[in-house]
């Protein structure tokens, strides 16, 4: 690939005009590439490789992504990368003729081919395809970037995922690790007596977290709507319908900045279970990122950025109030106003707002001083009534909630109730979620009448939780910013 070593755009454009004078060339004998519909693979790189000891002498059909080529006269080198990797071909004049010998010589790096050959290996040893045929598939009118530099440009890798999967191995493991992850959650689920659902996206209340949603306009009905912020309220009326045990994958959508941990769109993952509560939720988190982990990576054991977590050990449970004395040194139980906790926040430097109530106040010591802590795998249990608005309470302890959020590596990985199932209290609920948005907290919740109403009718004790699929895959495959485990991550327009 010396030809893009460094190149000027000048040189740059000089190269692309003349991959397109060899297309032309092409269309005009009546050999257009674009032309040609299917070819039939008969291996892949690697299963070449694995198996040379069966396949050693047999004609095989490989296809993909020449990435190199060198040619020495009457014989030729290539190597054609396909889904498993690359493996490299032997491409001489005696076995593929002269005139498609010639047509081999003048194709690119980046060219799309097809060959068929027998399977050998090479006086040094590499497993190889002896060409007996070549079929260019399709022509790559771009330059690849330089092999050994690679696509080293992270925000180019994003905007450019296509180039960054050719030219990036480990990135292409990792989507493909990806795909692993949600199936190894499928499976579970489905051995666990699951079903899976679908709900809708577009909604005209964006109910069940605590975020700003996406708005636009449906003309057909001139009706506002909004971009689902979570997938709970529609999965909880399944169960006033008498459904037991579901669970959606669904891209939700949250008007909010971009970092290492945020886009604003991603893959939630929501479970709801009947007849059970946060400690099932708990003992099923457990269980299942155990079998994921050890369904894809073969161990319990995860190394993320260095860190080693465990995930074979029984799960830590502390409650939210103790984290917060355990860290912070202030100890809630003994807090019981306002004022004292407004005290405590000003004594230890925490920010807070006129809106905000003791719970709140009780959360935001937790954000500051708890968070960088939890590492290993734990359950925050017991979270204030004030931040928990579809939540059941605490029996004996009405200022609490049955409410957990599983932590690693500092990270929020899930966050699970019992479910809130009495329709007085979340009527009571909402409306003090609609005084907090009347004061100006604008990720609260807004009252979502069919909801109460479906709860009126009658849900059953129920536990639910939701898990944040982007970091469990960033965890999994030691990531470090949620774009990497994003195909095609948000990014701010390029101007013309």
């Amino acid at each position: 690939m010396a030809e893009q070593k460094n190149a000027p755009e000048q040189d740059i454009n000089q190269l692309r005009a003349v991959r397109r004078e060899k297309l032309a060339q092409l269309q005009a004998e009546g050999r257009d590439p674009f032309q040609i519909v299917k070819y039939d693979v008969t291996h892949h790189s690697e299963e070449i490789k694995a198996g040379f000891d069966e396949l050693e002498g047999k004609t095989v059909s490989i296809a993909g992504r020449m990435m190199s080529k060198r040619v020495m006269g009457k014989a030729s080198f290539c190597h054609v990368q396909d889904l498993q990797g690359t493996i490299q071909a032997y491409v001489a004049r005696d076995a593929v003729g002269e005139e498609p010998y010639k047509d081999f010589k003048k194709l690119d790096v980046g060219d799309i081919i097809g060959i068929r050959g027998e399977v050998f290996r090479t006086k040094t040893g590499e497993v190889s395809v002896h060409a007996a045929q070549v079929t260019l598939l399709s022509k790559s009118l771009q330059v690849l970037p330089e092999k050994y530099h690679g696509m080293t440009n992270r925000d180019l890798r994003y905007r450019q995922r296509y180039v960054d999967l050719i030219m990036n191995p480990e990135a292409k493991e990792t989507f493909i690790k990806r795909s692993k992850i949600i199936s190894a959650i499928r499976r579970y689920l489905d051995g666990q007596g699951f079903m899976e659902v679908e709900t809708p996206m577009l909604v005209s209340n964006a109910g069940g977290a605590a975020a700003r949603p996406f708005e636009t306009h449906f003309n057909a009905l001139d009706e506002d709507l909004k971009l689902r912020i979570s997938l709970e309220l529609y999965l909880k009326r399944l169960f006033v319908g008498g459904l037991e045990r579901v669970y959606e994958f669904g891209r939700v959508f949250r008007n909010e900045g971009l970092d290492t941990r945020h886009n604003p769109e991603f893959t939630l993952m929501e479970l709801y279970q009947a007849y059970t509560d946060y400690h099932g939720m708990m003992d099923l988190t457990e269980n299942m990122y155990r079998y994921v982990a050890q369904e894809v990576l073969g161990t319990t054991t995860i190394v993320y950025n260095g860190v080693e977590m465990d995930l074979g050990k029984p799960f830590a449970r502390i409650t939210m109030v103790d984290a917060v004395k355990q860290y912070s040194g202030v100890d809630f139980r003994e807090i019981s106003t306002l004022e004292e906790a407004r005290a405590a926040a000003k004594e230890h430097h925490v920010e807070f707002e006129e809106r905000h109530k003791k719970g709140d106040i009780l959360n935001l010591f937790f954000e500051q001083f708890v968070e960088e802590h939890l590492i290993q795998p734990t359950f925050v249990m017991d979270h204030p009534i004030e931040i928990s608005p579809l939540t059941k309470k605490k029996p004996g302890n009405p200022e609490y909630v049955e409410r957990f959020e599983f932590f690693m590596n500092g990270w929020e990985m899930a966050n699970a109730y019992s479910e809130l199932n009495d329709p007085i209290d979340q009527r009571e609920r909402f409306k003090a979620q609609e005084e907090q948005l009347a004061q100006g907290d604008e990720e609260a919740n807004t009252t979502d009448e069919d909801f109460l109403n479906a709860l009126e009718i009658g849900m059953p004790p129920t536990g639910g939780i939701g898990y944040g699929i982007d970091r469990m895959c960033m965890l999994l495959t030691d990531s470090q910013a949620i774009r990497d485990v994003l195909l095609f991550p948000t990014m701010k327009s390029i101007k013309e």
